[in-house]
């Protein structure tokens, strides 16, 4: 079995220059769980803000958590295994803890990370992602990853996966958006039933009706009650409902913030409608209490 910390790094989308940085603090925090991919073009900074913090002698590889992702362009089973080599160079590392399919459906491989035809629609690929699954399957066995996954699957087609005929490891995780405002909790319900965790990506993020949820009444009143940022509340909403959270963020103030403990239980119930009732917001607010965040992190099970 997989230790995972529960407090993962996310590090997509940031600026040139900021990554390495942030990797440098976060670990120095006390992060440990680092959510990478191709597609965020940010490699090679994450690979030297940690072998910096190796060479210092702050951190053991064997102490770090490591995931990347398969791009959509490289669903082809020959190109598998040339995915994941380009990552493992970037990061400056001999293997991953985790590799995940980003996706489950494939573009036109090339050059191009997003192909598209001349009316501007992406160029699908014609490979299932069950024989992509089968490649990925080769990484496991000859050691250039520990586990795989899958990010952005839906009930059906992780269910299609984990029938296929054959199959010789289990997906150990599904990444997907998940916040309040997208619960997802009968695809977090079925993923769990079936032994496979979830990792939440954009747990501060997302909109409903022009209002974005960190700025949310409802989110503010609670964290103002408890004494916590809004991004601790949504950090904390996950945890307890035994969903891996991976918050992103370069701003040293805010990877300490949210590496910190949050409080919120039994906030299922805010799940968006497009809109809260008082009533429904006052059901919330009169069953918050504390819980700690446990000392021992949890455990990814290995395939």
């Amino acid at each position: 079995r997989e230790k995972v910390p529960c407090e993962p790094r996310h590090l997509g989308d940031a600026a040139p220059g900021e990554v390495t940085e942030a990797v440098k603090v976060a670990i120095d925090v006390g992060y440990r769980h680092f959510d990478c991919a191709y597609m965020y073009h940010n490699e090679n900074e994450v690979g030297v803000g940690i072998q910096s913090k190796i060479k210092e002698g702050a951190v053991r590889r064997e102490n770090l958590f490591i995931v990347s992702k398969l791009w959509c362009t490289c669903h082809k089973k020959s190109l598998v295994k040339a995915a994941c080599t380009r990552s493992l160079k970037a990061l400056k590392l001999d293997y991953l803890d985790l590799y995940l399919m980003h996706w489950p459906m494939g573009f036109k491989s090339g050059e191009a990370d997003l192909p598209v035809d001349h009316n501007g629609m992406i160029i699908p690929s014609d490979t299932d992602f069950l024989d992509t699954w089968e490649a990925m399957e080769n990484l496991v066995a000859t050691g250039l990853v520990r586990a795989i996954g899958v990010s952005n699957f839906n009930h059906e087609q992780l269910e299609r996966l984990l029938k296929k005929p054959n199959l010789r490891f289990k997906p150990v995780t599904n990444q997907i958006e998940c916040h309040p405002y997208l619960t997802q909790k009968n695809l977090i319900s079925f993923c769990q039933s079936r032994n496979v965790s979830v990792t939440a990506y954009l747990p501060l993020g997302g909109s409903s009706g022009g209002m974005h949820l960190m700025e949310d009444p409802m989110i503010q009143t609670i964290a103002q009650k408890h004494s916590k940022s809004a991004a601790q509340i949504l950090i904390r909403f996950q945890i307890q409902r035994n969903v891996r959270v991976i918050p992103k963020s370069v701003n040293p103030k805010r990877i300490l913030e949210n590496f910190q403990e949050s409080s919120c239980r039994n906030c299922a119930g805010w799940n968006r409608g497009w809109g809260w009732t008082g009533r429904a917001a006052a059901r919330v607010l009169s069953r918050l209490t504390l819980t700690p965040v446990p000392a021992t992190a949890p455990r990814l099970p290995r395939p």
